[in-house]
């Protein structure tokens, strides 16, 4: 008997298989979505893949655990009051509804309901793109009691992501105006670009605006957009065809950067 035991666990939503000592020691442990088996002993290689034979499926590879990359390190030193990646949609606007109730006998909906349901349909669009290559955080705090509803990064580039609620209306975009079925034209355009400049100052890199659309009726762009993106939920997963702007490696140094709350104290 090799006295190793083997204790499934979730980390981050993932299933790990942790090959245990009967002290708790850990002596390995299989990821299967790697399909590595990361040994923290060499000397026990045949006694663990024994007693993880059953679990095993397809090819593994087997060998030490790899080198932390510098992102994974900044990652594993941040506080987790700090840490903004795992922000829901609409995080903000959820903790201001549960704190602050809107009157029962209110005749109208509560318009932060309707922001609310844009920011969750858009964010969960652009949370499906994370198999490509992407990361989105949600609601990242600005000074001031501004925040940026979306920040998505990935090999098509850095977007400061705005959600406007427009439900089976017509949505009218002269830039910078923008107007939503009868109601009157707001410039919304110049809030959605200055987002995009206070995400490039604190980042040190280009950050292009995106207006998202939540299930309008009708889209008109009147002329083209200076510097902008005007999507509809729908259309959100196009951005995965802008590729070739950053690497792999970009791409996750940013997103640490960009997760840490402290990083947006002074933008």
């Amino acid at each position: 008997m090799s006295g190793l035991r083997v204790i499934p666990t979730w980390r981050h939503g993932q299933e790990r298989l942790y090959v245990c000592l009967t002290d708790g020691r850990n002596v390995a442990w299989y990821d299967r979505e790697a399909a590595r088996v990361n040994l923290l002993s060499e000397e026990r290689r045949e006694d663990v893949l024994d007693v993880l034979g059953p679990f095993l499926t397809g090819e593994v590879t087997v060998g030490p655990p790899p080198v932390p990359t510098p992102a994974e390190l900044a990652r594993l030193s941040l506080h987790p009051d700090d840490d903004l990646a795992p922000n829901r949609p609409g995080e903000a606007l959820q903790i201001a509804l549960d704190r602050e109730p809107a009157a029962p006998r209110r005749m109208r909906p509560d318009p932060r309901r309707r922001a609310l349901a844009a920011e969750q349909a858009v964010g969960e669009a652009l949370d499906r793109l994370d198999g490509a290559g992407w990361h989105t955080l949600h609601s990242v705090p600005l000074p001031g009691g501004d925040r940026i509803h979306h920040l998505v990064i990935g090999p098509g580039g850095l977007f400061a992501v705005r959600a406007l609620y427009a439900r089976k209306q017509r949505v009218l975009v002269a830039d910078p105006m923008v107007t939503v079925g009868r109601r009157e034209p707001h410039p919304l355009l110049r809030a959605v670009r200055a987002d995009a400049a206070r995400a490039s100052y604190a980042l040190t890199a280009e950050v292009r605006p995106v207006l998202a659309v939540f299930a309008p009726s009708a889209l008109d762009i009147t002329a083209p957009l200076r510097e902008a993106r005007v999507l509809t939920d729908t259309d959100l997963p196009t951005l995965t065809r802008l590729g070739g702007t950053l690497k792999p490696a970009d791409v996750e140094a940013l997103h640490a950067v960009a997760r840490d709350r402290h990083t947006w104290t002074r933008v």
